[in-house]
């Protein structure tokens, strides 16, 4: 038998602004959806992976491993419950962990859970948390927030490859048309062009429009071998391939303003252990927290040249086109609870693959590719899921 491993079951909370719920409430939610939806029991888990960026700070709870483990109820069981932590990528990261735990022969069964609440602050107080993902000494601390550094590299790309503002706000306008299908995004009304173009200034040349929300929010994933699933006749997703790779954390100290060199080098490598090629993906999942990164994402994942992503927006990544992107509605619009974020594109992809994405199904999918990356760039997460 392989040591292939499997996302047997998979469930999230609504995203959004959930001022009535508490991040152990949403952790909860979350945890139990998808081990209903695996069918397993509670008793069968042999490790639990809790994913989180800023509760600390936030909420002032730290060791959200063990808080998920006791408020799922499966604290009786004494078994091991970690955090996994790796900023805005701590879902991709988290996924990773229990992917090896379970390749290794370690386990065959795994829980990874995601949570963020952010909504308990807001204004300047939460602009301050999220640049926390930053450099605080070299970046945060001279006033650059993450939508500031988003739009230096913005403008230098847009500068360099002659790319109008049109292009980063058909990504958004995309995110919202998908996130329109589904039931549990932040954000569920289509935006025109000019909307999105005409929107609230942040930071020029980016708008509201251009930036992802601030947002509550849990998602969460039942893991598990080959062997187990096929001996208890459970069905499920292939982890085809995981990949990681870090860069600087400040952006000035990067090779270039807009390449994801992490993002390069995991996509590199998960396509080289899948054995799998860019045109072989039906969907992507892309880590969009703002909206220049879809294109740079695009580009350094190999579905275009540098400078070249302006030309798949117009067609090419809508969900019925030739490469949907984000189907999920993205982090624009389905939301982006950091911790949450992606261990949900997990779901997503778990919803697509087993034909159950209802409205927004993308017809005959059957490889999709996860982005999730960590601030500016300093971590990238790239998974490929699929295939027999």
């Amino acid at each position: 038998m392989s040591n292939n491993v499997y996302v047997i079951g998979a469930g999230e909370t609504k995203y959004g602004e959930l001022w009535e719920r508490s991040l152990r409430d949403l952790a909860v939610e979350a945890g139990l959806r998808a081990i209903e939806n695996a069918g397993i029991y509670s008793k069968d888990i042999q490790i639990l992976y809790g994913s989180n960026s800023l509760a600390g700070i936030i909420n002032g709870q730290e060791n959200i491993g063990s808080l998920i483990a006791d408020f799922s109820g499966i604290a009786a069981q004494n078994i091991p419950a970690v955090r996994i932590e790796a900023s805005s990528a701590s879902g991709g990261a988290a996924v990773r962990e229990a992917y090896l735990a379970i390749r290794s022969g370690e386990y065959d069964v795994a829980v990874v859970g995601g949570v963020e609440k952010m909504t308990d602050i807001f204004g300047n107080e939460v602009l301050d948390m999220m640049s926390s993902l930053l450099d605080r000494e070299w970046e945060a601390f001279f006033g650059a927030t993450p939508a500031a550094l988003a739009a230096i590299s913005a403008r230098k790309y847009m500068k360099d490859f002659n790319v109008k503002k049109d292009a980063l706000a058909m990504m958004s306008v995309n995110d919202h048309a998908n996130a329109s299908l589904n039931l549990n995004s932040h954000f569920k009304n289509k935006i025109t062009l000019e909307q999105a173009l005409n929107a609230t200034p942040v930071a020029e040349p980016l708008n509201l429009m251009d930036c992802s929300p601030v947002t509550d929010g849990a998602s969460a994933l039942v893991m598990a071998s080959e062997s187990y699933m096929k001996k208890n006749r459970l069905s499920g997703v292939k982890i085809a391939a995981s990949a990681i790779s870090q860069d600087y954390l400040a952006l000035h100290s990067r090779n270039s303003l807009y390449t994801l060199d992490s993002t390069k080098i995991a996509a590199k490598e998960a396509f080289k252990r899948s054995g799998l090629k860019p045109e072989d993906m039906s969907f992507v999942e892309l880590h969009d927290s703002y909206s220049i990164y879809g294109l740079m994402e695009l580009e350094d994942l190999g579905f275009a040249e540098k400078g070249k992503a302006s030309t798949l927006v117009e067609d090419d990544i809508k969900i019925n086109g030739r490469l949907p992107v984000n189907p999920s509605g993205g982090l624009k619009a389905k939301g982006n609870p950091l911790g949450a974020t992606g261990v949900g594109q997990f779901v997503e992809a778990f919803l697509q693959l087993s034909g159950k994405a209802d409205k927004r199904q993308v017809k005959d999918a059957k490889y999709g590719i996860l982005q999730n990356m960590a601030g500016t760039g300093s971590t990238s997460v790239v998974h490929i899921v699929g295939g027999d």
